[in-house]
Order: structure tokens, then C-alpha cells, then sequence
């Protein structure tokens, strides 16, 4: 047996206890710029895992690729490897009017639409955050005065539909206010582990109409750009501020 998990290539054991999970390799890095003292730690396929501290607290900062089955990947090694707090930050698409760019959404819960979670658990099983983590994320928000809301969110494996018609209206009715594709994995995951778990979400647009062309879905405006830059700091000042 090596020193590095077999999935991620991470070490097997000594990681700080607290990690921010991101879905894109380049938000990875992007955020481990912010850190002091990053080091990259492990890199293979969509995984890209980096060490450093914020504020002065050892964290970890990891990319998971797109969808629940490989972020499951993923969080199993980091707790293998020592990490008992995770938050994703990651993006969204809004399910309210009022929920606008760049906005932030604090998942206080997540609908288990994700593909993967109803093989570890029966689907009665709730994904909720960490309450601490909710509390956490908000304050954080509100003191680098970022528009932040909070409720349930969808997590779904299928990007797009094909021949099913995704139930939108039945989550628009039961006031879901945003939609993505880890979380839910991430909120079970903790709860049958007994970790700490959470997740803030930058809005890169409206999804209240389901679109069955994925090509014109467009994340890759400033508005966006700098909501993610700025959530950021949000997040890991969340991060640090948990046990």
C-alpha cells in the first residue's frame, strides 16, 4: 500500500480537518491562490487538492468534477485522510425571480435528486446541512455584504432533459430556490458519517425553464466571475469560523 489515496492521490492520513469543496479544478486553484502557503497535494482526473491555511487555520480546498457519484469519490478520501468539516461552493441556477447574478444561496437542505445517494441510504433519509454551517455561511455573507438567501435547494444528476420531463413546476411550487448537481451527496454523505457539512452556491442564472439545449447555458459572465471571486472569501470564512 502507497502513501497516496487510490481516486484522488491525496495522502492517506494528516490533512487539516476542514476542506472547501468545489467542483471546477480551476476554482480549486483559484481559491488555493487566496490561501497562505498552498501547496498542491494531489491531482488525478477531475480531482486537484491543495493545503494552506486562511486566517491562520489549516484548511484543504478540492475539486470534485460535475455530478454526485464522483464527488462521493472524493469526500470519502478526504475523510479517510483526516477531514471532519466540509462546505461546497460551487454555482447555481435560481429558481426565484428574486434571486438575481451573482446573488448567494445558503443551502439550509437539498433535495436528493443527485443519482447516487439512493444506493447508500432509503430515500426517507434527509440531506440537510449542518445547522452551525448554515449560521456560519450567513454571517460571513453579511460581513462582506453579499446578497445571500436561504432554503432548500435541488440537486439533480441530469443536466438537461431528454425524453423524461423533469418535475420543475412540482420544485417551483414547493418554493425550491435554486438548482445544482453535488450537494445533496455531500449533506448525506456527512449525516451517516456524523461530519460537519454546508454549502453557498453563486448564481450563474435562471433556471425556472427548464432548457433542453445545454449549449446555451452561459456561466461565463463578469457578473459571475466576480461573485465567485468575492464568495470565495465568504466561504472560507465560514470554514475556519467551524469546528
Amino acid at each position: 500500500m502507497n502513501d497516496f489515496l487510490p481516486i484522488t492521490k491525496i495522502p492517506r492520513t494528516g490533512l487539516p480537518q476542514r476542506a472547501l469543496v468545489v467542483g471546477d479544478p480551476e476554482r480549486a486553484s483559484a481559491v488555493a491562490g487566496l490561501l497562505t502557503d498552498s501547496v498542491l497535494i494531489g491531482q488525478n482526473r477531475e480531482y486537484r487538492s491543495f493545503t494552506g491555511t486562511w486566517r491562520g487555520v489549516p484548511v484543504v480546498v478540492s475539486s470534485h468534477g460535475v455530478g454526485g457519484p464522483g464527488a462521493l469519490c472524493q469526500l470519502g478520501e478526504l475523510a479517510e485522510a483526516g477531514v471532519r468539516t466540509f462546505l461546497r461552493f460551487g454555482t447555481a441556477g435560481a429558481l426565484r425571480a428574486d434571486i438575481a447574478d451573482g446573488d448567494l444561496v445558503i443551502a439550509e437542505a437539498a433535495v436528493r435528486d443527485d443519482g447516487v445517494t439512493a444506493q447508500l441510504i432509503h430515500p426517507e433519509y434527509p440531506a440537510v446541512a449542518t445547522p452551525e454551517a448554515v449560521l456560519a455561511l450567513d454571517r460571513a455573507a453579511a460581513a462582506h455584504q453579499r446578497h445571500a438567501h436561504r432554503g432548500v435547494v435541488w440537486t439533480r444528476a441530469a443536466f438537461s432533459p431528454m425524453v423524461l420531463e423533469l418535475p420543475m413546476r412540482d420544485y417551483l411550487a414547493a418554493r425550491v430556490i435554486a438548482i445544482e448537481m453535488e450537494l445533496s451527496t455531500l449533506l448525506v454523505f456527512a449525516g451517516l458519517r456524523g461530519l460537519v457539512a454546508g454549502g453557498v452556491l453563486v448564481i450563474d442564472g435562471n433556471a425556472t425553464v427548464d432548457n433542453d439545449d445545454p449549449t446555451s447555458y452561459d456561466p461565463h459572465r463578469q457578473v459571475v466571475a466576480d461573485a465567485v471571486a468575492a464568495g470565495s472569501a465568504v466561504a472560507l470564512d465560514a470554514l475556519v469560523e467551524l469546528t
